[in-house]
């Protein structure tokens, strides 16, 4: 029981190491290094290298949703709260949910900063209007959230895939969202004893296959057992936003074996 307790703690500890970011910004010494420093220096490593970076305390997601409301309040809508607005998008915040939240800020900040504001945001999000869509709409059919960006593990995903913690006791979990044609690498949870991963279909269509066997399409409901030592990946189908929740089954001397892409011959010969 002590073991799994340890294991638990661990894996509580992965998904927080996970979900924090080290923010680098150069703007202050690349425009002011020279006529002001310490200024440049506080900037760039003070406000954005240590109070950004706290995000095991407030997410980047949170603190971007903070500070344009603090911008747009103050009447500040110069180059400052653009590049704001575009950390706001990197962070996960859709075009759907920016457009509520400059329509609540009206009400408290004033009409006029709020039209100069969608004006900004307009072009920020103006690009992927579908796609942002497409996520807030498929937020609206699951209970979970889809949660950050998930950047920590990016180079063994093709495509985008966020993911937001569940539950960090007893035994944790994470939600998982694909977007569509958005797979995860082959790879193995490997464990002397015990371990594997079991995954819950929460919302759309995906798909999950093991090495030499046919593809298994999840759906709401599906459940999926992953034994340990067995290759493997999981994914959104082509046409589909997906997600699911993913549950780490404890093991001895376990550990996640990242290997090869799925091609887009792999992943296309199964639809």
């Amino acid at each position: 029981m002590r073991r799994v307790i340890i294991i638990l703690i661990s894996l509580v500890n992965i998904f927080n190491l996970m979900a924090q970011t080290k923010i680098v910004q150069t703007a202050g010494h690349d425009a002011l290094g020279e006529f002001a420093p310490e200024f440049a220096h506080l900037n760039d490593d003070i406000l954005f290298g240590e109070v950004w970076s706290r995000n095991d305390l407030l997410s980047l997601r949170d603190r971007s949703l903070v500070t344009i409301t603090s911008l747009i309040s103050q009447g500040i809508t110069d180059s400052s709260l653009t590049f704001h607005l575009q950390e706001a998008k990197k962070n996960g915040i859709t075009r759907t949910e920016a457009a509520e939240i400059i329509t609540h800020i009206a009400f408290y900040a004033g009409w006029p900063k709020a039209w100069a504001a969608f004006r900004l945001a307009k072009d920020v999000w103006n690009d992927d209007i579908k796609g942002e869509d497409a996520k807030a709409a498929f937020q609206r059919q699951m209970i979970f959230p889809i949660g950050e960006p998930n950047t920590a593990y990016a180079k063994y995903f093709i495509g985008n895939s966020y993911l937001a913690q569940v539950s960090d006791s007893q035994i944790p979990f994470a939600n998982v969202t694909f977007e569509p044609g958005c797979r995860n690498n082959w790879h193995i949870h490997k464990a002397e004893k015990g371990g594997g991963q079991m995954l819950v279909g929460v919302a759309g269509r995906g798909w999950y296959q093991e090495e030499g066997k046919p593809a298994i399409e999840i759906l709401p409901g599906t459940v999926i057992h992953i034994p340990a030592n067995v290759k493997h990946w999981h994914g959104a189908a082509k046409d589909s936003w997906f997600a699911h929740l993913a549950f780490a089954v404890p093991g001895e001397e376990s550990e996640n074996v990242w290997l090869e892409p799925v091609t887009d011959e792999q992943y296309l010969s199964i639809e």
